[in-house]
């Protein structure tokens, strides 16, 4: 949005306190990928503050087009260079555009499960204990890694950071990679052509059901509704 100041998605947030979490229990290496371009190195050095170990930032003028797709092809090839990894956690859903699917991207290219908008996970030896929400509460699923697991908000916010420690992070090397470092394929950065973004408009109607008695118009009311389908 234009004259807003970047900051951090808040979905992003959510899973790198996961990691961080898992992290502060058992120990590891976190490490922060995010993929775009021109992007605001002071935004993404909070991730350093809070404590992650390294920062990675995809950065080329190409992504600028990509769609879920693309992002999700460029994000699994920048782990596939990272090497090895446990865990890979996401957010559930972009902050601009609402969609949910890179996340699952990512783990389909890498051939590996994933569980989707959990609200806690432990992780025991190599087995992952997931609490995944669903709409009438959660619901308990267990893996192995190496997996991936988008993050819902109901995990929490990311903690944190004092001035020291944001000071301390804008002196941390930052690793800069642009799609020929990855070996990024142009033609593969979109697959869908967005032709319009909106507000869908609808019209709101209002008719009033009558009856001579409370209860007349009560079953006037039923009658209407199963008139229309909605019962």
């Amino acid at each position: 949005m234009a004259g807003a100041a970047p900051v951090l998605s808040p979905f992003d947030e959510n899973a790198l306190e996961a990691a961080l979490r898992i992290k502060d229990e058992h120990g590891g290496k976190v490490t922060v990928l995010s993929m775009g371009q021109k992007l605001s190195k002071a935004v993404f050095t909070k991730s350093l503050a809070v404590g992650a170990d390294e920062l990675i930032l995809l950065e080329d003028e190409i992504f600028r087009d990509a769609d879920c797709y693309g992002t999700a092809s460029v994000l699994a090839t920048a782990i596939k260079k990272i090497g090895e990894y446990g865990l890979i956690f996401t957010g559930m859903q972009a902050a601009d555009s609402n969609a949910g699917v890179v996340g699952s991207g990512i783990a389909e290219i890498l051939g590996i499960p994933i569980v989707t908008i959990a609200r806690r996970v432990e992780l025991n030896n190599d087995w992952i204990r997931v609490e995944r929400v669903v709409s009438d509460g959660y619901e308990v699923i267990e893996m192995s890694c190496p997996a991936l697991i988008t993050v819902s908000n109901q995990l929490g916010d990311l903690r944190s950071a004092d001035i020291r420690a944001l000071m301390a992070a804008q002196k941390k090397p930052i690793l800069f990679w642009n799609a020929e470092e990855l070996g990024i394929d142009p033609p593969l950065m979109q697959r869908v052509k967005l032709l319009k973004l909106f507000i869908p408009h609808k019209e709101p109607r209002c008719e009033i059901v009558h009856g001579e008695t409370p209860e007349e118009a009560g079953i006037n009311m039923a009658l209407k509704l199963r008139e229309t389908q909605v019962i």
